[in-house]
Parts: structure tokens; C-alpha cells; sequence
């Protein structure tokens, strides 16, 4: 959430960045929360003004009762409950103005970094760096669903059975390798500096709210409405939130922290030929990594993100390029967003597989999570968050790009967390 002194002092700034992402009416919602700011503002004054003057009021009472004037005692007495009833009045009007700013600033996206191009979907996206072999199989090459049912390593129709659409089944040797890639993403991110948790699956609202979830992507989320709980959509929300309302040193930063959980996601009005297999499904599994970052840090600390991710996948040997996402693609919360992708060689597309995003303040100022600057002062931190890695398309890619006609061959760097070295 934008910091509304923020707003007022970089008007033009706030107002240029949202048009990067083509955000309706920024400017009439802009003017609608200094509009409501100013009100919020003067109403503080006029109730601050009203109980100066109560209290006041309340000491000289006070002291006419000892003096013996009673009667002066009873003419401020009966002022100082008009006061009353317009402290009361002023209360009511400041807490409407205030929930009507918060209801405002939650409408508005995080403004976009400066290296950010205006865009409107994907399509405006910037390529700034590919690697890897694409390698080229034969003519007989299967996608990654036909593979699944060939090897029988992974039951999509087994899961619909059970749950319904997007929860596959994984079986034998695919459930193997989606333990070991599991294993090795933590290790990997243990070995960056990354302290391992495991956290809770499901979170309240306010850990919703505080990472950005609510109330933009409320149907996206499965909702557990007998608690009020909702399932996780990703590790980042309960690893951000372990912080909510900390104050922590400045000595402690960066915090860095990476935990595996499963990932549930509503997707709806998913369908068609890019959904099929595990391309994209309701519940998956993910390793993210999650920073808490001084500001001066933040930009260093996402390159750092970003080369960590790369060096997973040239482990991997797979296909991948980065994008740096435009305006319209980068999603509400982040300053700026780089989005890796593997390339599908059965499918002959890219499969988005990562993304790491630096939120600056945006998350920090919903969590109220601050730390003590040089000068003694509270300041918010920023945060950033990485996949690394989310684990359907990176098994689909290796299944597709590494298949041979005697079966598929396992990447090296697994053999040692799977025990084979080959699905056949």
C-alpha cells in the first residue's frame, strides 16, 4: 500500500507509474484520497482542538469546586458536555474518513520501478537475457501429459477422480523426482544463506491484506469460510507475514528466509490447450525464498535473487530466458519483476517457472513492518520474494526436454536425491 504522504509529495511520479500500467482513473482516485486526506486531516485538528479545550475545561472545574463557586463550577460543567457531544461527533467523522482512505489506498497498484516500460499484457514484456540449448528430439517427442501416462509417473485422471481438475496424482518415480527437486531447491537456498521454515498452509485475513492478496485476488483464493481462513496461493504470504508489525534492527537485516509448501490457487476461468497436464493447476508445489531488505539494499539484493535462480537452472541444464515484466503484466504489490521461463520443447512454447519481485515499501506499509534507521527513526523496510522453484513446469520441462526414446534421462544434479538416473 502506497504511503499517502508518499502520494502528496510525488504526485506526478505516482500518477506517470500507474499509467505504465494502465491503471483506470488514477487520477480521479488520486485526487479522491488527498481530497479525503485533507478532510481526515482537518477533522484530527477540530477533535484535537475539542479535547484540548474539554481538558482545560476539566482543571478549571476543578479548581472552582475548592474555591467554593459552585455555580461558575456548573456553567463550565454543562459547556464542557456540549464538548463532549462534538468529540463525539468529530470521533465518528474522523473514523469514517479514515476507513474511507484505507478503502482507497487499497484500490491502488504499487508504482512501477523507473527501468519499468509502460505495457498492457505480456506481450509488451522485455526479453533481457536467455540461456541454454534447446535441445532437438525426435519425431516421436510426447508432451509432458502423454509422457506421464507412458511412464505412468503422474495421474491426472486419478486426481479429477479424487478432487477434480488440476490436483494430479504423482506416482512412483514422478513422485520421487518431485521430492528430490524439492530437496534440492531447499539445499540450494539453505546453502545461499537461506533460513529453512516450514509454515502454516492456510492464513487469516490480515496476513491476506498485509502481502497484498486481499482484497485484489479474493477469487483467486480458496476460501475455508467456516474459519475465515484461506488456503495459501503462495509460501510468500505466511513467510512475509511472520514479520507483521515487527520492529526490527537495522543490524538484523537482511532477513532471508526459504520454505517449501504446497500452493493452491482457484485459477478461474482457466481452460483450453495451455492448461493441459501441469501447466497450470489448482494445487503445486513451490520453494520460495522471501527477503526483508534495508532500502538501500533492495536493487542489489534482487540481482542477487536473480542470478541464485539462474544458477539452479544452469545446474538443471534447461532452456531459460528472463523478462522484465512492463507495466501492465507486473503484478499489484511489486516495484519490478523478472519472470524466468523454460523453454517446452515438445510444446514448442515458453512456461513461465519463477519470478522474483522487489515490493519496496508497498508490503512493509500494510505489515507495519519497520526498522530503526541511522538517525533513530522508524522506516519502513522492503521486502522481495523469489520462486525458486515453483516445481509443475520444471518437472514438465524436464520431462519433455530430457526424454529419450529409451525413456527419460534424470539431470545429473539429481541423480543423487532421486537414486535413478533414469525413467524408463
Amino acid at each position: 500500500m502506497l504511503q499517502v504522504q508518499f502520494i502528496r509529495e510525488n504526485k506526478q511520479v505516482v500518477l506517470d507509474g500507474l499509467a505504465k500500467r494502465s491503471f483506470a482513473n488514477a487520477s480521479e482516485i488520486i485526487e479522491e484520497v488527498l481530497k479525503t486526506d485533507d478532510l481526515r486531516r482537518s477533522t484530527q485538528v477540530s477533535l484535537d482542538n475539542v479535547l484540548a479545550e474539554s481538558n482545560k475545561l476539566s482543571k478549571e472545574i476543578g479548581g472552582l469546586f475548592k474555591a467554593g463557586e459552585v455555580q461558575k463550577a456548573n456553567i463550565l460543567k454543562e459547556k464542557t458536555g456540549q464538548l463532549k457531544e462534538q468529540s463525539k461527533k468529530f470521533a465518528e467523522e474522523l473514523n469514517t474518513a479514515s476507513d474511507k482512505l484505507q478503502e482507497l489506498l487499497y484500490q491502488i497498484p504499487n508504482v512501477p520501478h523507473s527501468s519499468v516500460v509502460a505495457g498492457k499484457n505480456e506481450e509488451d514484456n522485455e526479453e533481457i537475457f536467455s540461456e541454454g540449448t534447446i535441445p532437438e528430439l525426435n519425431e516421436n517427442a510426447l508432451p509432458h501429459w502423454e509422457l506421464a501416462k507412458k511412464y505412468d509417473i503422474i495421474d491426472f485422471d486419478l486426481g479429477s477422480k479424487i478432487t477434480g481438475a488440476g490436483f494430479p496424482v504423482y506416482k512412483g518415480k514422478g513422485a520421487r523426482l518431485q521430492r528430490a527437486l524439492i530437496n534440492y531447491f531447499l539445499d540450494k537456498n539453505t546453502q545461499a544463506g537461506y533460513k529453512e521454515i516450514q509454515v502454516p498452509h492456510l492464513v487469516n485475513e490480515a496476513s491476506g491484506f498485509g502481502t497484498g492478496q486481499l482484497p485484489d485476488k479474493e477469487g483467486q483464493m480458496y476460501h475455508v469460510t467456516g474459519d475465515d481462513l484461506y488456503l495459501i496461493p503462495t509460501a510468500e504470504v505466511p513467510m512475509t507475514n511472520l514479520f507483521r508489525g515487527d520492529l526490527v534492527k537495522a543490524s538484523d537485516l537482511p532477513i532471508t528466509v526459504t520454505g517449501y509448501t504446497p500452493c493452491f490457487r482457484r485459477e478461474a476461468g482457466s481452460y483450453g490447450a495451455h492448461v493441459r497436464g501441469l501447466n497450470r493447476l489448482h494445487q503445486f508445489d513451490k520453494v520460495e525464498i522471501v527477503r526483508v531488505e534495508h532500502p538501500d539494499n533492495s536493487y542489489n539484493a534482487l540481482d542477487g535473487m536473480v542470478e541464485h535462480i539462474k544458477g539452479i537452472l544452469r545446474e538443471l541444464n534447461l532452456p531459460y530466458r528472463i523478462l522484465r515484466l512492463c507495466g501492465g503484466d507486473t503484478g499489484f504489490t511489486a516495484a519490478l519483476t523478472f519472470d524466468f521461463e523454460l523453454y517446452s520443447t515438445a510444446q514448442k512454447r515458453w512456461l513461465e517457472i519463477s519470478s522474483a519481485s522487489n515490493f519496496e515499501t508497498f508490503q512493509a506499509n500494510r505489515l507495519k513492518l519497520r526498522f530503526k534507521n541511522s538517525e533513530g527513526k522508524s522506516q519502513l523496510v522492503h521486502t522481495l520474494n523469489g520462486s525458486s522453484l515453483a516445481l509443475p513446469r520444471v518437472l514438465a520441462a524436464i520431462l519433455e526436454n530430457y526424454q529419450t526414446e529409451e525413456g527419460i534421462k534424470i539431470p545429473e544434479v539429481l541423480v543423487p536425491y532421486c537414486g535413478f538416473d533414469m525413467i524408463n
